[in-house]
């Protein structure tokens, strides 16, 4: 017995497949359950990784001192202007949620505006394919993307190892 259940209808993320499409950028405001917050002793470079590289928008800002990022509802980024940035990226990580269909033109994009940023996409075996990207502020982020489901896989036997079963459909 697994006290586990899908619960899907909360998040913003959608239902891994082939034509998996991002929801809509959320700009309503909200109270929020997490944020990251990323010192940068360059804003206008920052803002234009965050947004042209990955796919962020600015919220808004106050000059000088804070921009707040976001991309979809829940992936929010407070870029927090500093007098420093650290000299290497920390082990410690934040992943932000994607669809297939975005880690190619993210990968693109990253090394368009800076060569060395992001790794090669990687499959995980927890079903999901994964691309790391270091971000001028030396922050390390993963945007990871569920790849569809399929029951005989080596992946769905790593979920039923540990009590997660598939989402039933009709």
């Amino acid at each position: 017995m697994s006290d586990y259940y899908n619960a899907f209808e909360m998040s913003p993320v959608p239902a891994p497949g082939p034509d998996a499409a991002p929801p809509e950028l959320f700009r309503g405001i909200y109270g929020m359950p997490a944020f990251v917050t990323v010192p940068t002793s360059d804003m206008a470079a920052s803002v234009e990784f965050w947004t042209r590289g990955l796919g962020f928008f600015e919220l808004f800002s106050i000059p000088g001192t804070l921009v707040h990022l976001r991309r979809w509802a829940f992936q929010d980024v407070l870029l927090v202007q500093a007098d420093s940035a650290p000299e290497q990226a920390p082990a410690l990580g934040v992943s932000f949620s994607c669809v297939l269909g975005q880690i190619d033109p993210l990968v693109e994009a990253c090394r368009a505006l800076r060569p060395d940023s992001v790794e090669e996409p990687r499959d995980t075996p927890w079903n999901t394919r994964d691309v790391e990207v270091i971000t001028p502020e030396n922050a390390r982020l993963v945007f990871t993307a569920a790849k569809p489901f399929d029951p005989a896989s080596q992946e769905a036997r790593n979920l039923e190892a540990i009590g997660i079963n598939p989402p039933t459909t009709g």
